[in-house]
């Protein structure tokens, strides 16, 4: 393998020593990665919910030390960087890898709790009891046999998506009850509040596509200043978190209501029909019929 290899959809399904369950394009049920330090640095593209079933790996994540036990969850975010991998012999996992795009639709305006689990304090590891980890092992076991059978079933995609939800809202209420009460100085809490707050107006606000100047005053703060706090907290610029839920609203309203294209195009808080094309052609590959009936 690579030095640094991207750890994608593709990737994945090409590893001899990777088990798939079910992969398609937001999501990626892993069986059983039993030669992971194979990966000797990786890029991962998508969030990671991480199971060690046995064994044990310690890695660096984003310069972040991450140590990981048999029976507990690793969750990890999107675009970041494993490096410095050592398992044991006995190592292995199971594990969901989703797009962002799944998450947010699944999630919603709960996904600030994602968000502030995952790049405001950082918890990543959670360690389980028997009976959070055989209630975690249903869940996984009930998403298995329903991507199997969602074609027996007439409301199949919506089990699916039922099973998700609540698997991934149970494991960060688990996360936001070990959050500490206190930040460590005046000066980050304020950055932290700054970050919370805009992604709360973001997810909250019905026209999401707004400069980033719009909620900068919002805040009290200046453009350059909510951006610096988001690259920090992040990693991603404000306009970068804007463009993003802008994008999943659009995915939202095409696919799953009955609204025309222009009264998406309105309800997203674009001017006109053919600026709102343009912006889906350029952000989705294609226009927004096109997306639509794909």
């Amino acid at each position: 393998m690579s030095r640094n290899e991207e750890i994608t959809f593709q990737s994945l399904a090409e590893k001899e020593e990777v088990r798939i369950g079910y992969s398609d394009n937001d999501m990626v049920i892993v069986d059983s990665i039993q030669k992971f330090a194979e990966f000797n640095a990786a890029h991962i593209a998508m969030n990671v919910i991480m199971i060690c079933t046995d064994g044990k790996i310690q890695a660096r994540m984003n310069n972040m030390q991450l140590s990981l036990s048999k029976n507990q969850v690793a969750i990890i975010p999107q675009n970041v960087l494993i490096t410095d991998i050592m398992v044991s012999p006995d190592f292995n996992l199971k594990a969901l890898f989703l797009t962002n795009s799944i998450l947010q639709s699944l999630l919603r305006e709960k996904m600030v709790i994602w968000n502030d689990v995952m790049y405001i304090h950082h918890h990543h590891v959670i360690t389980l009891d028997k009976d959070y980890l055989e209630m975690l092992s249903m869940f996984y076991d009930m998403l298995n046999c329903a991507v199997e059978r969602r074609h027996e079933n007439p409301f199949g995609i919506e089990i699916i998506q039922s099973i998700l939800t609540t698997g991934i809202l149970t494991l960060c209420g688990e996360m936001k009850m070990m959050l500490p009460n206190e930040y460590p100085n005046e000066e980050t809490k304020l950055s932290n509040s700054h970050f919370q707050r805009f992604l709360e107006l973001l997810h909250n606000s019905e026209v999401k596509y707004r400069p980033v100047d719009y909620y900068a005053n919002e805040l009290c703060i200046s453009p350059k200043h909510l951006t610096s706090i988001c690259k920090k907290i992040s990693g991603k610029t404000a306009s970068s978190w804007i463009r993003e839920q802008v994008l999943e609203d659009i995915r939202y309203y095409l696919k799953n209501t009955d609204l025309s294209i222009k009264q998406v195009c309105n309800r997203v808080g674009f001017s006109n029909n053919s600026f709102f094309g343009k912006y889906v052609k350029e952000h989705l590959g294609m226009t927004p019929m096109e997306y639509r009936n794909s």
